[in-house]
């Protein structure tokens, strides 16, 4: 008797493929038969009629390692349908901490893990001591947190012996259960690298078949100078490039995404293993400080505080950013569109935009800016709408670009409920399942689902995941295609997203009837 059977659903099984009406019988966590009006005995059945029955989706880019350890249920992201996250991206990874700069670790990732203890570790510790959740994990080592290991915050390229110790560190990392390595280029201390140590830590991949994950250099007035960067990697080692989070920031830079998509396109003809990934919003969120020139950060967080305190700093600052627009964002409109998402010093301030806080203080702007990232330590995250929807529209809409949230798995109660995220941690795939394709008819549904299923376990060379195949680990996601939506905004960001009824991983219910079993079946996926 199989475990479990999913019955008289419209079943789009990831591939691109219509639908078609079948069964999906389930043992021992794996799919073990796929036909119409199965008769198969099952322990339980689910009804699935009027429903999509869809593999569980991938959410290729997120920052969930820095939630799942305080908040293992997953919620904002399971009950979107999503079961596996690929998490430890832009340069960032919790581990390896050795010994001493634990918190310097901390004190780094402040803005993005608030309430995230850290502690001396080695990534193997790390792997072994990550908790049971309710979605499954792909895990990566950043090259920022390797480079605050071995080199700190110093803008300067590395020794052979720190580049020795940075690829023993990465092999380390890989051995333990990486599945490889992410850059964040375009902040300190990961801008510091060139092209060579990219290059020596990429050949540290190739040997042992992992991947290669880049927050490029620049997403704004030189975005498609830093694609060419990433698709450079591939070419000159042979390792699968993953470009984050694709999209073209800043007013002078608008409307420039079909260039941008033929350019990566022009790459994957030649054969090169290059993907890239995008959320469904024309917002973005960073920490604060980096919206400042690289050299704001020289020397650490300490540096920068007693820097941006200076008068002859903040007129420097004013110049570098009339002329050049601010780091990775280009150039808006006004302070107005961005947004306070997370002050930990601050929390009243969630929510309100640095306009907002300049004129209620009856200060300038820019010097409510520098106040502001003072008075919170330089811990503060913030939203930045400086993206059109004719770019984001082209990039969600193209079927080769997979899908990331670039957000953490969060909830509505507890200590991952506060501030005002990013909605897309509680939107990303019901947006783009959703309004993407019933609305605005970007994309057609089964198209959609293969960005962020089959596209996806492609990218990150899954070959028994992200399509509902007999063998394949059940994971699976069941929803209504006329009503899956995203509820959350920017004003009102945790709001769970609406239409999944089921959502099974590893072959367990894991979301019934639109709740939460409280079942925690994920697991780390490790490289075969």
């Amino acid at each position: 008797m199989d475990d479990l059977s999913i019955r008289g659903g419209q079943l789009i099984d990831g591939t691109g493929a219509p639908g078609r009406e079948a069964d999906v019988s389930v043992s021992a966590g794996r799919i073990v038969a796929i036909e119409p009006r199965s008769a198969r005995p099952a322990h339980r059945v689910v009804d699935a009629r009027g429903h999509v029955v869809a593999p569980g989706f991938i959410d290729i880019h997120t920052h969930s390692d820095f939630t799942l350890p305080i908040n293992p249920r997953a919620e904002s992201k399971i009950r979107q349908g999503v079961t596996l996250e690929v998490v430890g991206n832009c340069g960032f990874s919790v581990a390896p901490a050795l010994p001493g700069r634990a918190a310097m670790l901390r004190e780094y990732l402040a803005s993005s893990a608030p309430w995230l203890p850290f502690s001396e570790t080695t990534f193997a510790d790390y792997v072994a001591a990550f908790p049971p959740t309710a979605v499954n994990v792909i895990l990566q080592v950043g090259h920022n947190t390797l480079r605050l290991m071995t080199a700190e915050m110093e803008s300067r390229a590395l020794t052979a012996a720190e580049l020795a110790t940075m690829e023993r560190l990465l092999a380390e990392a890989l051995a333990a259960g990486a599945w490889g390595l992410s850059s964040g280029l375009f902040t300190a201390p990961g801008c510091y690298a060139d092209a060579a140590e990219i290059h020596a830590l990429a050949r540290v991949l190739r040997g042992h078949g992992a991947a290669y994950s880049s927050h490029i250099r620049d997403e704004a007035n030189r975005v498609g100078e830093a694609v060419r960067e990433a698709i450079a990697v591939a070419e000159a080692t042979g390792v699968h490039v993953q470009i984050a989070h694709l999209k073209l920031s800043g007013v002078d830079n608008w409307g420039g995404a079909d260039k941008l998509l033929v350019e990566i396109a022009a790459a994957r003809r030649r054969g090169l293993a290059v993907d890239c990934d995008a959320y469904p919003y024309d917002t973005a969120s960073n920490p604060l400080r980096n919206l400042f020139p690289r050299w704001v950060m020289d020397g650490g967080i300490p540096a920068m505080l007693e820097r941006l305190g200076r008068a002859d700093v903040r007129a420097r600052l004013r110049a570098d950013i009339a002329r050049d627009g601010l780091n990775n964002f280009g150039r808006i409109p006004s302070w107005d569109v961005v947004r306070i998402a997370v002050a930990p010093n601050l929390p009243e301030e969630a929510g309100h935009t640095l306009g907002d806080i300049a004129r209620r203080r009856g200060v300038e702007a820019f010097d409510a800016v520098c106040d502001f990232v003072i008075a919170d330590r330089g811990e503060t995250r913030i939203l930045v709408t400086s993206m059109s929807d004719k770019d984001v529209h082209a990039i969600s809409a193209t079927p080769w670009v997979t899908v990331g949230s670039d957000a953490n798995s969060l909830a509505t109660s507890g200590v991952t409920s506060q501030g005002k995220p990013h909605p897309r941690s509680y939107g990303t795939h019901a947006r783009l399942l959703g309004p993407f394709v019933r609305d605005l008819g970007l994309l057609t549904l089964p198209a959609a689902i293969h960005k962020t299923t089959g596209a996806a376990a492609a990218a990150l060379g899954l070959t028994d995941r992200g399509v509902l195949r007999e063998g394949c680990w059940a994971d699976v996601a069941v929803f209504e295609p006329g009503r899956i939506a995203d509820r959350a905004t920017y004003d009102e960001p945790h709001r769970y997203a609406v239409g999944v009824s089921t959502v099974v991983v590893n072959g367990e219910v894991v979301v019934d009837g639109g709740d939460h079993t409280g079942a925690l079946p994920g697991r780390v996926v490790r490289r075969s």
